[in-house]
């Protein structure tokens, strides 16, 4: 089982025994989102989650909004059986891209393939369900799927990271996953055990990306 990260740990130390408090709970939460940081997947290492664990990130994206209950994104996980041919469909999309690339851009191209022990693919359906339900709806939806299971690895101990790149509109990826016309590739999940970490980013305050509509000044910074 993979170690709760400290900021969970401290906050858990700091509930009482009784039964938790909304407090507590917005207190685990927020130690919990703070906590969550991308690491690159060249620097997630094996073990992954599995069984159970990997269960329970996964079930954490059912709880994303989903505006017309479509549920209208997937995920599809890369075995390590599959990992040589994702690794050929990097390469022949660089090839594609770039006639000129190298043969040690191929290879770097086709390492990709094979970093973090969980690899999954996010697929949104354009299509699915209600058609006045737009695309960027869909897209938001997915979006929240994903954090949830970024903030349940995180949760579990793991290290995560979204990757995305051209090769992703590429016939063949496309081919791969056996993707339909109305269907998008978003990006890829990598999950895995922490190697190294980055010095932790620093955010932007609320200020800073929040704004007000006032009845009397129109939109004013800050709320």
């Amino acid at each position: 089982m993979a170690v709760i990260p400290w900021p969970l740990k401290h906050a858990q130390r700091r509930m009482p025994a009784a039964a938790t408090t909304s407090d507590d709970t917005a207190a685990m939460a927020a130690a919990l989102i703070q906590s969550r940081q991308t690491i690159l997947p060249k620097r997630l290492a094996a073990p992954g989650p599995r069984g159970g664990e990997l269960a329970q990130i996964l079930g954490a994206a059912a709880h994303a909004p989903d505006h017309g209950k479509l549920t209208p994104w997937r995920f599809v996980l890369v075995s390590d059986a599959a990992r040589p041919a994702l690794a050929d469909v990097f390469a022949r999309a660089l090839r594609e891209r770039d006639p000129a690339a190298t043969p040690e851009q191929a290879e770097q191209a086709r390492e990709k393939a094979y970093r973090a022990p969980v690899l999954m693919l996010v697929v949104v359906d354009g299509q699915c369900g209600d058609p006045a339900i737009d695309l960027s709806e869909r897209l938001v939806s997915a979006g929240c799927a994903v954090q949830n299971m970024l903030l349940m690895a995180t949760a579990q101990g793991y290290g995560s990271a979204l990757t995305s790149g051209k090769a992703l509109k590429s016939a063949g990826l496309r081919g791969l996953f056996q993707l339909a016309a109305w269907e998008q590739a978003l990006c890829f999940i990598s999950i895995g055990t922490v190697q190294s970490r980055k010095a932790v980013r620093a955010r932007p305050v609320a200020d800073s990306y929040v704004s007000t509509l006032d009845a009397q000044q129109g939109v004013v910074p800050g709320f």
